[in-house]
């Protein structure tokens, strides 16, 4: 279930229609999951900030790094030209290459111009580590596999749990994955949307509402251990954060709003540990704004910056609950060094009911 299912609704803007990326226009996502015995559980995750032509209608956008354990592509020319030319793809740490691979021969096959009359392509790809339930060092994903992400995607709703890039990863001690949330602003502070996913992969001290959950929950090593099989780490690890958003922000602006989600991610009880590779890549959806291949042109328009602090609240707000929903849409999943077990709800909600932090969900936008 989702966390709003269950009455644990973070911060006090409304969610979306879909409470999910999904719900800020255009936007869409597509899985491929990719499970082989008990050997592999990884995949493929993309976000394609809308389903024309991103090469030849680029969006504005920013990136931060917050813990740079990673092996991001193509985040430096986002950061000195503030646009992405592609689908963005989230996989696992040493598949980064074959999959940034498969997007440009994606991408060249779409774009016949692309090193003729253009410039070449920058790939957008970020990865978490999910060695522990998967063998990361099988490398088995393929061109078709990353290219059934980037062509079945959907409007709507978002699978999310152990799915896509999530299929293997670990948070928390517990079985973790992909999780969205949205929050739509009121019209006076400009109706936008913000929409954020997350590739959840790390640690810290569970933190639920602003409860700290772990307190009440079993240790997930003792639990590994009782079952005969290694523990899963609690500690170091990594996440990937996507925010989208419609309202027309310049590549400054989404930089900003990017960092925002470090206050989300905080919220859960994360300190972004040392091997912790922690990226967050935003983009804006505005039509005004979109691009072509003149990626160094200036947005059309941009709001006040009086206007941005709703949208930080969205962010930080949107985040943390992708980040929990990650967590409680998973199960368990036994894998190639051990078994990472779901999170068992009724601890958590039990510390949730003490601290009477449960409350009935706000309604959706309309």
């Amino acid at each position: 279930m989702r966390v709003r299912d269950l009455g644990i609704v973070p911060g006090q803007l409304p969610a979306g229609e879909f409470n999910a990326i999904t719900d800020v226009p255009g936007v869409l996502v597509g899985h491929t999951t990719l499970i082989q015995d008990e050997v592999v559980r990884t995949g493929v995750t993309a976000v394609l900030p809308h389903g024309d032509n991103l090469f030849r209608e680029k969006v504005a956008a920013g990136v931060a790094t917050i813990n740079g354990f990673g092996k991001a592509v193509g985040f430096e020319q986002i950061r000195e030209l503030g646009v992405i030319e592609t689908p963005i793809l989230l996989t696992n740490t040493l598949n980064v290459g074959k999959v940034a691979d498969a997007l440009i021969a994606y991408m060249l096959r779409t774009n016949p111009e692309i090193g003729l009359a253009t410039g070449s392509i920058n790939p957008v790809v970020g990865e978490t580590n999910d060695g522990y339930l998967s063998d990361i060092r099988a490398r088995p994903l393929t061109p078709a596999l990353v290219e059934q992400a980037l062509t079945q995607p959907s409007y709507g709703e978002v699978e999310e749990g152990d799915v896509g890039a999530g299929a293997g990863t670990v948070a928390f001690g517990w079985k973790g994955g992909i999780g969205t949330s949205s929050r739509h602003l009121a019209a006076s502070d400009g109706g936008y949307t913000v929409g954020v996913l997350v590739q959840s992969n790390f640690g810290g001290e569970l933190t639920v509402a602003g409860v700290p959950v772990w307190k009440d929950l079993p240790d997930p090593a003792e639990y590994a251990r009782s079952l005969a099989v290694p523990p899963p780490s609690t500690g170091d690890g990594s996440i990937m954060m996507v925010v989208a958003t419609d309202a027309p922000l310049d590549a400054a602006q989404l930089q900003r709003l990017a960092r925002r989600a470090l206050v989300g991610l905080a919220r859960t009880g994360s300190v972004m540990s040392n091997g912790s590779g922690d990226y967050v890549i935003a983009f804006s959806t505005a039509k005004d704004n979109l691009r072509d291949s003149n990626a160094s042109a200036q947005p059309a328009r941009s709001i006040a910056g009086e206007g941005m602090s709703p949208l930080f609240q969205a962010t930080a707000e949107a985040t943390e609950e992708a980040i929990l929903n990650s967590l409680f849409r998973a199960h368990t999943v036994h894998g190639h060094r051990g078994t990472a077990a779901a999170l068992p709800l009724e601890p958590v909600l039990k510390a949730l009911r003490r601290a009477q932090a449960l409350k009935p969900a706000r309604p959706a936008k309309p």
